[in-house]
């Protein structure tokens, strides 16, 4: 058996798949700072900041590729569950996870 290997310095297009571009908002006009920390951010190693508008609802849009995602607030140091979310996964500490699926467009 002869196996031959060609290179022809042609790339194959890489399949892209489109991201989608998320809103995460939580209401707390009293809140001194909001982050958004999940497993697309590596939990406490990168949360992303929220910011907050005149009506003390703090929003941040992201753009994710199409999965399953966990996620939770940090609002003033103290984990919270995103109220909008009604979709959640029990985590390791007693706690719950909520759930964000992005589809593909």
């Amino acid at each position: 058996m002869v196996l031959v290997v060609t290179d022809l310095g042609e790339k194959m297009p890489k399949q892209k798949t489109a991201k989608q571009k998320m809103t995460f908002s939580y209401a707390a006009p009293d809140a001194k700072t909001v982050l958004l920390a999940g497993d697309f951010t590596g939990w406490q190693e990168a949360p992303v900041s929220m910011k907050k508008d005149k009506d003390g609802v703090w929003k941040r849009t992201i753009s994710l590729p199409p999965g399953r995602y966990e996620y939770r607030l940090l609002v003033d140091g103290q984990w919270q569950n995103d109220p909008q979310c009604s979709n959640r996964h029990p985590n390791q500490f007693g706690g719950e996870n909520c759930v964000c699926i992005v589809n593909s467009s």
